[in-house]
Order: C-alpha cells, then structure tokens, then sequence
C-alpha cells in the first residue's frame, strides 16, 4: 500500500530498514527531523521580533522589512510541491541533506549581510532550503514509523514541536537581539544545521518514492509568477502607486500568469496542482482556511512586534515576552483541537478557531500607545487559542474522503496555501503601516486589527462547508 504525505512524496508501508515502528532508531529519527522543524520554526518568529532592530541598522523602512520576511516565505510557498517531487525521484534523505546545507549557509549570509539587498538575497536562498525541510522530514518520519498508532503519535509530536518552536521563538529572539544583536539570530541557526547534518548521515536513512511524479516546470514557473507578484504588488503598491503605469504592468503579468496557470494544469496528466480538488466544496474552504488563519497569524506577528518596540519603546525580550500567551495558546490548543476533530469532526474546532481569532482582533482594534499590558496579553491569548484549534480541522477537511493517492497532493496544497497566506499577511499589514511614523503606528495599525477580526469571521464561514464527524463532505 502507498499513501502520499506531500505531492510526489509517496510512502512505502513496508517494514523500514531501521527496523519499523517498533524500532527505538525510528524515534531517533523522529527527534532528528523534529529538530529541522524546531530551527525552522524558530527562525520565522525569532525574525519577527529582530524586524527593528534590522531596521534601525540597516537604515531600511516598512517595505524592506517586509521584504526580509516575504522573500523566505515566497520562495517557500512556491517551492514546497515541488521540492516533495524531488525528493521522491532522487532520494529523501538527500534532498533534506542538501536542504539543511543551502538553509544553513543561507543563514550564515543572512547575519553577515551589510545590506538589506543582500539581506533579503540570503533569505530567497533560506526560503529554497526550508522547502526542502519540513515536507520532506515528514515524509522520512512516515517512511520509518510504519506502525498506524505510532505514526500517529509521532505525527502529534511533529505537531507539537512546531507549537513549542513558536512558543519559544519570541522570548529567544528576543534574549539574542537584547544581548548579542539581531545578526545572533541568525547565526543560531548554523550550529543547529551542523548538528542535524551529522546525525542525519549516521541514523536516517534513504528512501524513494515507487511510482515518483514528473516535475511540472511550466507549472512551477507560472506559480512563482504568480504568488511572487501578487505579493510584490501589495508590498509596492503604496510606493510606486496603485495605479501607476508600472503597477498596472504588474497587474497584467500576474492576471497572464494566473490564467497560464490555470490552463496549463487543467491539462497536464501530472499537474503541480490538482485543480479538480478545487470542485469539492469542504477543500476549497480548507484552502480559503489555511490562506486567512496564516494571514491573520502574520499580520499580527508584524503589527504587534512594531507597535511594541517602535510605538512602546519595548526591549525586544519585553516584546517577546508579551507576546508568549498567544504561543502558549497555540500550543496548549493544538492537540485539543486534534482530538476533538477525532471525535466530532472539523467543524467544531473551527468555529472555535473563527470566535477566539475574532474576538482577539477586536480586542486591539481601539489600539492606542496606552492600552493596557493586560488587554493585549488577553488579546494575544485569544489569537493563540484560534491558531491553536485552525490547524487540525484545516487539514482534515482538505483530506476528508479523499483517496490516499490524493490526500497527500491536498495536503501539499493547504501546506502552499498557508504558506501563501503568511506572505499575504505579512504584505497587508505592512501596506497598512506604510507611511506611519512610530507615534502615529497603534492609529495606523487599526485596519491592520480589523483585518485579523474579519480574518476570523472568514474562518466562521469556512467551518460551514467543513464536515462533522462520520461525513466526508
């Protein structure tokens, strides 16, 4: 039998050389993987909080920081499917390999970059190897835990490691920047890289995929095309002109990639994307799910950092330190929302996502430079507990009675779609602040909070088209 963790990742059930699930060594090579996921997830939050003093070092505005943390998150969104193809035709362990090596380099670029061109430069490199990380460590994890209880439990920890990782990620950005500057940041992650190299060539093994998908070139192109400019034109927008002779250029290219995309994968055998999943009404509203949660996600991760460092004239460990309750929450909540989604399906658990993500955005929406610690403690909380209990539903609708030869290609498009959405987020929140000066920033990061809300109003509507339990749609 073979399921597909990821579009062109297909897993053997087979007894895995390091002696199956019963085997201690697969657990080593969960703890491995598990520790690439840590580092990754690390890093975003851990640059979120360094954004100002980027800023101030480099003498960079509102746009170029945004730039350090949407050229990552593009090429990630971009590259992820076809990365998993990859490692199918060539080899798993290779490719993460070679994933954790480009990562690792990139990352020593990024905290020696004089400038914010070389800067984001380093972190389009970053982004090229994290997409070969965390789709294809799952796939590894799958591949040597073949056992269906333990899969499932290592599967949990895999969840799990990525909510300690966001939970950690604010307070040790925080620490590094306050006491060895934000290039700290980054140069964390070299020793951690090393690390996982070595043990990744003495305990995990190799694996391929048995029937490997052919890479969509064309289709891989139009993607990048198309979420690079789309990004692109609401990062520049309030610059160059929204109607300016050079946006409106802009807006062609990304409409002729859309439309280029849309047909080429409607008919390729073998397309990057299936778009016939599209035509089922719960994967479409997991799609919609996974792009506004991370939109929400992001944009409160840019507004708040700057509006607690530049409009508060917070530390960056204080910063951080604030916002520790909604990583708490998120890694409090998301193995709750797991096991209710087990119990009485994905609808649940997202209705909760969309009330407690509403809630925390109308909290700040009256934001000024005196609000109360506890309100945005309270606030943050409550956009915890919505991330918290988004994911596991989002995921179960997207797979939700589908066959295993298609649930991973669905799983791979909500892992793009979430991916798209952090970068969506990260450009809308930025649009809205563009032009604010630091005492003016809480006034002009309003909008940004109604978004958030209306973010989790969204998620209310999504849950309408998402299954409850003992329905596949």
């Amino acid at each position: 039998m073979i399921v597909r963790t990821q579009p062109g990742i297909s897993i053997t059930t087979a007894p895995s050389p390091v002696g199956g699930s019963s085997g201690r060594r697969g657990w080593v090579v969960l703890a491995i993987c598990c520790l690439s996921l840590f580092v990754v997830g690390l890093d975003t939050t851990m640059v979120n909080v360094a954004l100002p003093a980027i800023g101030r070092d480099l003498n960079v505005g509102t746009s170029g920081l945004e730039w350090t943390v949407n050229a990552y998150t593009l090429v990630l969104a971009s590259l992820l499917i076809s990365s998993g193809a990859v490692a199918d035709r060539v080899g798993r362990r290779r490719v993460f390999q070679l994933g954790l090596l480009v990562f690792g380099v990139a990352s020593a670029a990024c905290a020696l970059a004089p400038s914010i061109g070389l800067l984001i430069g380093a972190r389009v490199v970053q982004g090229v190897g994290g997409s070969m990380l965390s789709p294809v460590a799952l796939a590894i994890v799958v591949n040597v835990i073949t056992d269906p209880k333990e899969r499932a439990r290592a599967i949990g920890v895999w969840a799990a490691v990525f909510g300690v990782s966001m939970a950690a990620g604010p307070v040790t950005g925080g620490a590094l920047v306050e006491s060895l500057g934000w290039r700290s940041v980054f140069w964390f992650n070299v020793p951690v890289v090393v690390a996982v190299l070595l043990l990744t060539a003495f305990f995990v093994p190799e694996s391929r995929g048995q029937q490997p998908r052919r890479l969509d070139v064309p289709g891989q192109l139009l993607l990048i095309v198309m979420v690079g400019g789309t990004v692109a034109m609401l990062i520049e927008g309030p610059r160059i002109g929204w109607v300016s002779p050079v946006a409106l250029i802009g807006y062609a290219v990304v409409a002729a990639a859309t439309a280029g995309f849309v047909w080429t994968e409607s008919r390729r055998r073998e397309p990057l994307m299936d778009l016939g999943l599209f035509r089922r009404k719960p994967f479409t509203g997991a799609v919609v799910g996974a792009v506004v949660v991370f939109v929400a996600l992001n944009a409160t991760l840019l507004l708040g950092t700057l509006y607690l460092q530049d409009s508060r004239g917070m530390s960056a460990l204080a910063a951080g330190a604030v916002t520790l309750p909604m990583a708490l929450g998120a890694t409090v909540c998301a193995p709750l929302s797991g096991i209710l989604v087990g119990r009485v399906g994905p609808r649940r658990p997202l209705l909760i996502a969309g009330a407690f993500t509403t809630l925390g955005g109308l909290c700040l929406v009256a934001l000024d430079d005196d609000t109360s610690i506890l309100v945005l403690l309270l606030a943050y909380l409550l956009l915890g507990i919505g991330f918290g209990f988004s994911n596991a539903p989002i995921t179960n609708t997207a797979v939700n009675g589908l066959p295993a030869d298609r649930s991973g290609v669905a799983g791979g498009l909500t892992s793009t779609a979430r991916q798209f959405g952090a970068a969506l987020g990260v450009a809308l929140a930025g649009g809205v602040i563009a032009t604010a000066t630091p005492a003016d920033l809480a006034d002009a990061s309003r909008p940004g909070w109604i978004l958030v809300a209306c973010c989790g109003l969204l998620v209310l509507l999504v849950a309408r088209v998402s299954p409850t339990a003992g329905k596949s749609s």
